[in-house]
């Protein structure tokens, strides 16, 4: 190995210059530095990233290079499997060594421990780190020695242990080799779509560290303050909307962590850091228990008798339930690429048991068009709300959307901004437009069925139903049955 070999630094989910303890291991190394990305979607396993998730990536990885550059540095684009890409950039460019910061899903774990061993016997150094993760999985446990299945004891394990220390700032300048390796342009991935249709993700998002520092900046001036109440509103910008900016690495949780608080503790900003909690309980699941982002944790699920009905499940992916609510969120999660957590809920709910969808199936749907799209809190996110999962909802508590609706948005600014159709109903309508009178329906040139759909399903109907599939589950399984709730919620 020569003495200035230089140091190759992959990234991957760690899109940043800030708090990157592998670009900070290769700054302190003190060797020449060449920046990768592989695209190699076919190692993601079952879970290749879907078409939001390419648009943000291209978008990020464009902002990466800049910021590279006005370091005097560049980012080396390859496409192909990355244990040959990384062999053959070690080649051409006489590195030493691989740093790069660890992932978390299943296959990707498995991928990286194989390069690694096989990098260390080519004789070339192989490190990674932790980015992601306030806590990594294996580092938390409970009394025996078990990962936890429940999300305040877990939570509360991870409070009584010290955080990751912070990562560097980014470094004004990056030392490179002398000869670059070959590159390739980015728009050779074909990561944008060939047919338009991300105008919205472009007017509500700026991908990238630059995007991710001011949303949290927004965040803390105008919503943090309110953000217990602020964010179960949807028509509020009351949540922190840094999901996709912490999926894709823009920004560390100990970045959040530490903004927040910084100054005096705060109801509010525990509140937020909490959410950070089940993000970090999320990746825990994952980890130990690999098998869930295709079978539910609670082994009984497996004979629940799901009904997916094509025609149902393409009226839910449209926004046309004729659930106001519901067709809200979907509607949303089509033009921007996100939806608001409470709405996100409630639609989940829909399907899995107003129309007895298998949760899987909204898992692949959320996971094609979220640009937030992570397989650990997508697959807890689905597998809680269907009661499968841990520390899940239990089946029985079944969001009513019209509550949900006349609750979180009882002025409406939700529902009217993306179901114009229903616009000119009076508030209390608007959740529930097939009760309206006919007469304020004409005014408002709605025409049910034509203009916007009759509801697919009757609430109380469909609740019945799936509470009566979930006792047929539990008399198969001799599982003790629970109360239920005496209404939705």
């Amino acid at each position: 190995m020569a003495s200035n070999s230089p140091t190759l630094l992959w990234f991957r989910n760690d899109l940043r210059l800030t708090d990157n303890p592998a670009l900070a291991a290769a700054v302190e190394r003190g060797h020449p530095i060449i920046p990768v990305f592989i695209w190699a979607p076919e190692e993601e396993g079952s879970w290749r990233p879907g078409e939001a998730s390419n648009w943000w990536l291209h978008s990020s990885l464009s902002a990466l290079a800049k910021e590279l550059e006005r370091r005097g540095s560049q980012l080396i684009i390859r496409q192909g499997p990355a244990a040959t890409v990384l062999h053959q950039l070690s080649v051409e460019s006489a590195a030493g060594s691989v740093f790069w910061n660890r992932r978390y899903e299943p296959a990707v774990i498995a991928r990286d421990s194989k390069l690694k061993a096989e990098l260390k016997k080519s004789g070339i150094e192989a490190e990674s780190f932790n980015s992601a993760l306030l806590f990594e999985p294996w580092t938390i446990q409970n009394a025996s020695g078990l990962p936890f299945r429940v999300f305040t004891p877990f939570w509360k394990a991870c409070l009584s242990k010290a955080f990751v220390q912070a990562a560097p700032d980014a470094p004004e300048k990056l030392q490179g080799p002398m000869t670059w390796p070959q590159n390739m342009a980015l728009a050779e991935l074909e990561l944008e779509p060939c047919i338009d249709w991300a105008s919205g993700l472009r007017d509500t998002w700026q991908p990238g560290e630059n995007g991710a520092q001011q949303e949290l900046q927004r965040f803390q001036a105008a919503a943090l303050n309110d953000y217990p109440v602020g964010r179960d509103k949807p028509g509020l910008k009351g949540t922190s909307r840094l999901s996709p900016h912490l999926h894709f690495g823009e920004i560390s949780p100990g970045q959040i962590w530490r903004a927040l608080k910084q100054g005096q503790p705060s109801a509010a900003s525990d509140a937020y850091l909490r959410q950070l909690g089940w993000r970090e309980f999320a990746h825990h699941v994952l980890y130990h228990f690999p098998h869930s982002p295709q079978q539910a944790l609670r082994p009984e699920f497996a004979a629940f008798p799901w009904k997916t009905d094509e025609q149902s499940l393409r009226a839910w992916t449209l926004g046309k339930t004729g659930y106001p609510l519901v067709d809200a969120g979907m509607r949303e999660l089509w033009h921007t690429g996100w939806m608001h957590n409470r709405v996100r809920m409630v639609a989940a709910s829909f399907l899995v048991k107003h129309l007895l969808t298998g949760w899987q199936e909204g898992a692949a749907w959320f996971w094609d068009t979220l640009v937030d799209a992570n397989l650990a809190n997508n697959t807890m996110g689905w597998q809680w709300v269907a009661g499968c999962g841990a520390d899940a909802a239990p089946y029985f508590r079944i969001f009513n959307p019209v509550i949900q609706g006349e609750k979180f948005d009882p002025t409406g600014s939700y529902v009217r901004r993306w179901v114009p159709e229903l616009a000119a109903l009076p508030d209390e309508w608007l959740h529930k437009p097939w009760k309206a009178p006919a007469s304020l329906l004409a005014k408002a040139g709605i025409e049910l069925g034509v203009t916007y759909p009759s509801p697919i399903v009757d609430h109380d109907q469909a609740r019945a139903r799936a509470l009566a599939a979930l006792s047929g589950m539990r008399v198969k399984y001799n599982t003790p049955a629970r109360q239920p709730m005496t209404s939705g919620l």
